[in-house]
């Protein structure tokens, strides 16, 4: 299923990360680990963040695959199923043949 990951990061954990070379480390393991559809980053609410878009193929991935965010950033994390334009058009198709 396509999800989309939003994290926003404690500042002075990510600070500390920075300084160490952790964030990229940390980021970089996540990219891999997700290989990501798409992925962006930058500040929200004034704080680093940032919203990927991945297929979690099993939820049970997901504590492996946030579990960093949370312990080296102290980050909010969340992930919702979302669709793509493609997607809508199926889903609305869907719809429109089941009326």
């Amino acid at each position: 299923m396509r999800v989309m990951l939003r994290a926003h990061m404690d500042t002075a954990a990510t600070n500390e990360s920075i300084r160490t070379g952790g964030l990229p480390r940390a980021i970089q393991t996540l990219m891999e680990r997700v290989k990501p559809e798409a992925a962006y980053f930058g500040l929200h609410e004034g704080v680093r963040s940032c919203w990927i878009v991945f297929d979690l193929q099993d939820s049970s991935l997901m504590p492996s695959l946030m579990e960093d965010l949370f312990l080296e950033f102290n980050a909010e994390v969340e992930v919702a199923p979302v669709m793509n334009a493609e997607d809508l058009v199926k889903g609305l198709a869907a719809m429109k043949s089941s009326a």
